[in-house]
């Protein structure tokens, strides 16, 4: 006789109705526990007050339309914006029209393929950096998110200026960056509860002067770039690759200052959702043990530096994914409707906001089969297939797809499998994880793993 399936941590639900003040209040604290159950299971749902409307969507034709179909038509909203623009200026995370598609012009060649090849080696180097810090913790008790922070930052510089964490100015802003997370969500109150502007913002911290300083070092190394770039004396990095980039139409490249938003956001998202995605890999890795060892004996592969060698940790990347499909880092995504619509024969009037959430499509009752569960498996299976199709999106999906998805594919599964090779991770069990949402997806208390030698 067997016992109860092994379910990963899901955070609670709120009650159906609550009031507006009292939401504001569960928001403030975690986005996720601050919905209702019926969001699994639900393919709209309205949230109606005096001042606005908030639509979620989780139909997946309706998820299509504003995501591939008319994505013009449902620009992101500018109320993300609000406690983002002092750290992220006019990057291709905030823009729309045609401000965004120039700057996905001179970025998306960045990221192409042939591109991720080269920037392989770097990352295999911050994947073995990784596994010697964390050697030197065997037997110890970890909470191991801040060396999932700490490694994928290291990747982020390694790849963009090929220089590492322990550089000086990295390590800066590396630090900065933990000061700004712990006060500024990418979902900020402003953008699922839009209250009037006569309302004064009393959920908001200034984070303006943590903003300044990084921007401030990031500028810093984007003038030696730049200076490096005009003498000929620049490595072939992904700074150099964006920042020589013309956009094939006007023939411009980015301004110093442009370039420094743009960097602002690939280390905000690159580096903050990989070290959500991979800090809770190596959990479930310690939950499901069986799952650890086959990956672990796959991950032998790994013996030097081979691009190749991707091709070969399938389970790793099975295992990456099931990760973000139960964990996406960014839980929910705003857009705005820029006319009116009709979704399920209701009025969704112009400047409503339309929220799409991978966290409960993801989990979705009616799409998924076994949606708390994990399983790896599942992506051989026709259930799985179709709902990689129409119901996954921890990147976003259509014109918007983050840019850095094909890249957080490779950097994912080689870090999980190059620590995994040679460390067990075991759960700690006085210390089960409970999922939050403030900067992306992370644990109230942290995630504390104990590492052992295989």
């Amino acid at each position: 006789m067997t016992g109860p399936a092994i379910l990963p941590p899901k955070p609670p639900s709120r009650a159906d109705k609550v009031s507006l003040w009292h939401y504001a209040k569960l928001f403030r604290r975690d986005l996720l526990s601050a919905q209702p159950a019926r969001l699994y299971r639900a393919w709209m749902a309205e949230f109606k007050t005096p001042f606005f409307r908030s639509y979620l969507v989780n139909q997946p034709d309706l998820i299509k339309e504003v995501l591939r179909g008319r994505p013009d038509d449902f620009p992101k909203s500018d109320r993300i914006s609000e406690g983002l623009r002092p750290l992220l200026g006019n990057s291709v995370f905030l823009t729309n029209g045609e401000t965004w598609k120039r700057q996905r012009r001179i970025i998306d060649p960045a990221f192409e393929g042939g591109r991720l090849r080269e920037t392989f080696p770097a990352m295999w180097d911050a994947a073995e950096a990784a596994a010697t810090r964390l050697n030197a913790n065997v037997g110890r008790d970890i909470e191991i998110e801040s060396e999932t922070s700490h490694v994928a930052a290291d990747v982020i510089f390694r790849t963009l200026f090929s220089i590492p964490i322990e550089h000086e100015t990295a390590r800066e802003v590396f630090d900065e960056f933990r000061t700004y997370q712990r006060s500024q969500p990418i979902l900020n109150l402003g953008a699922l509860i839009p209250l009037p502007r006569w309302m004064p913002r009393m959920f908001r911290r200034d984070t303006r002067a943590s903003a300044a300083l990084i921007r401030q070092l990031i500028t810093k190394l984007t003038s030696a770039r730049r200076e490096a770039i005009n003498d000929g004396s620049a490595p072939d990095d992904l700074a150099t690759k964006i920042m020589t980039t013309p956009d094939p139409e006007t023939g411009a490249v980015f301004s110093t200052d442009e370039m420094v938003d743009q960097v602002a956001i690939f280390f905000l998202a690159g580096h903050e959702t990989g070290a959500s995605a991979l800090s809770w890999a190596l959990y479930l890795m310690a939950l499901f043990p069986d799952w650890q060892d086959r990956l672990s004996e796959e991950a032998q592969a790994l013996d030097h530096c081979d691009f190749s060698v991707m091709s070969k940790l399938k389970i790793s990347r099975d295992v990456f994914r099931e990760t973000l499909r139960l964990y996406p880092p960014v839980p929910m995504m705003v857009r705005e409707n820029a006319c009116p619509e009709q979704f399920r024969d209701r009025t969704v009037k112009r400047g409503s906001q339309i929220v799409l959430s991978p966290w409960h499509l993801h989990r979705h009752t009616r799409l998924w089969d076994n949606p708390d569960g994990f399983d790896p498996a599942r992506w051989a299976t026709e259930n799985g297939q179709k709902c990689q199709r129409e119901a996954f999106i921890p990147f976003s999906a259509g014109a918007r797809v983050c840019p850095g998805a094909g890249f957080a594919m490779i950097e994912g599964p080689l870090i999980l499998s190059r620590i995994l090779r040679d460390l067990r991770a075991v759960p700690v069990a006085t210390r089960t994880p409970v999922p939050v949402a403030h900067l992306t997806v992370r644990s109230e208390n942290g995630i504390w793993l104990r590492l052992e030698r295989r």
